[in-house]
């Protein structure tokens, strides 16, 4: 660290949170239809951009999944770089179960399992073209623990069932689209951890929050458990990604403007293309995974433009 840098200009603010994610979908319909119907999530808006259609969804103003419609690109490749899961927030646990129940109902996606990471409770599925897909509520902060400055995260078996029976109530189910929601992390794939942390870590400030779980790396800003998490159980190895369906965009939002600025220091200090709009600063990650870190308030028409 120079003389003149100071430890905010090396990480993200710690108001940074995870915007929209943005799929390449080859069928639109059945996959606007998987996601409105089992996540309780209302098509928004959509554009058309030349040949494709981008759709937005989310519950209520709040978009959670941009779907691009690139009928032509070939299937997701479970052993290449790109999204392991995405994962959404949910306020409560009635809100969270209300929604699994939802997902479990849509036997076009299939449930992959149910967890305790002792900081989040947590249900897996995946999507018709085999987009993870995480729905999980946080613990409060002040039952989360450390030992030697390290959050303590681990996979503790989660009883569904149980859950359900205990967290159901029918009128949160009878509403559920009108509980809040929002991306709470993403979960990417990638071809090796050190260069995953040279890149979310280094390059673009997040802070190491469990870097001992084998095979995988979680980081955060402002001390969450973790905005974004790289894995290698899938992909050891692989190379940056060809064009093929599933992750479009990861998006992530600053504050400030100023915050924009210092990324974009640290990205020309390691010499990395990226495009800077004054709103949003676009780069590719090492496996050719595009990173848009914007300015919070975007509408859907900005979501729709990237």
């Amino acid at each position: 660290m120079t003389a003149t840098e100071s430890v905010t200009d090396r990480t993200l603010n710690t108001q940074t949170a995870m915007d929209a994610v943005t799929l390449r979908v080859g069928d639109l319909e059945n996959m606007s239809s998987y996601y409105a119907n089992a996540l309780a999530l209302d098509p928004i808006e959509e554009r058309s951009r030349g040949t494709e259609v981008h759709r937005v969804l989310g519950r209520g103003t709040t978009p959670m999944v941009r779907l691009i419609s690139t009928p032509g690109l070939p299937a997701v490749d479970p052993r290449q770089a790109g999204l392991f899961h995405t994962a959404f927030l949910f306020e409560d646990a009635p809100a969270l179960a209300a929604t699994v129940l939802r997902a479990a109902q849509d036997n076009r996606g299939h449930f992959t399992g149910s967890s305790d990471h002792l900081v989040s409770e947590a249900f897996y599925f995946t999507d018709p073209e085999g987009n993870g897909i995480e729905l999980y509520v946080d613990r409060g902060r002040d039952q989360w623990q450390y030992v030697n400055g390290e959050l303590q995260m681990s996979t503790l078996y989660l009883d569904p069932n149980a859950y359900l029976q205990q967290h159901l109530d029918q009128q949160t189910v009878d509403s559920v689209a009108k509980q809040a929601g929002t991306v709470g992390h993403v979960h990417l794939q990638v071809g090796d951890i050190e260069t995953a942390r040279a890149f979310y870590v280094d390059t673009l400030g997040f802070e190491t929050t469990v870097g001992s779980y084998p095979g995988a790396l979680f980081a955060s800003a402002g001390g969450y458990h973790h905005h974004v998490a790289m894995n290698t159980w899938n992909s050891a190895g692989a190379g940056p990604r060809a064009a093929q369906l599933g992750l479009g965009d990861v998006a992530i939002t600053v504050p400030g403007r100023e915050d924009l600025e210092a990324l974009v220091a640290r990205l020309k200090a390691r010499g990395l293309q990226f495009a800077d709009d004054g709103r949003a600063v676009t780069v590719t990650d090492p496996w050719n995974t595009q990173v848009t870190i914007a300015l919070p308030g975007a509408g859907v028409d900005e979501v729709l433009g990237r």
